[in-house]
């Protein structure tokens, strides 16, 4: 599993939101956070580059997407060399799913919603 340097601040911060609104529990909340461990634990980080902020900046200008989703598409696009045909993109996010799907990539859940 490779992530963009950051995805570990996004997922503590989407954790922490839904806990201060109530839709996760202090229980929730806590399993959310273990399996965050547990998944940071394995997965390799897209280091901050150039090349990675040359590929978001054209990821903004292709699709209408948020800067950390650009820095996401860019981070797989870096690890697959820019041949993302076959690769798999987890994500839920509509916008992203349909930016990594024009990219090539093969996006997955198949279904969401």
């Amino acid at each position: 599993m490779v992530v963009w340097w950051a995805t570990r601040v996004e997922c503590v911060s989407a954790i922490s939101r839904r806990g201060r609104e109530g839709s996760l529990g202090a229980e929730g909340e806590a399993s959310a956070r273990g399996l965050l461990d547990d998944l940071s634990g394995n997965w390799t980080e897209a280091r901050p580059t150039a090349m990675l902020r040359a590929l978001a900046e054209h990821a903004l200008t292709a699709h209408p997407l948020r800067a950390a989703d650009a820095l996401q598409l860019a981070s797989a696009l870096i690890w697959c060399g820019s041949q993302p045909r076959g690769r798999r993109f987890v994500c839920l996010d509509e916008r992203l799913r349909t930016a990594a799907t024009r990219s090539g990539f093969v996006v997955l859940p198949n279904n969401i919603g």
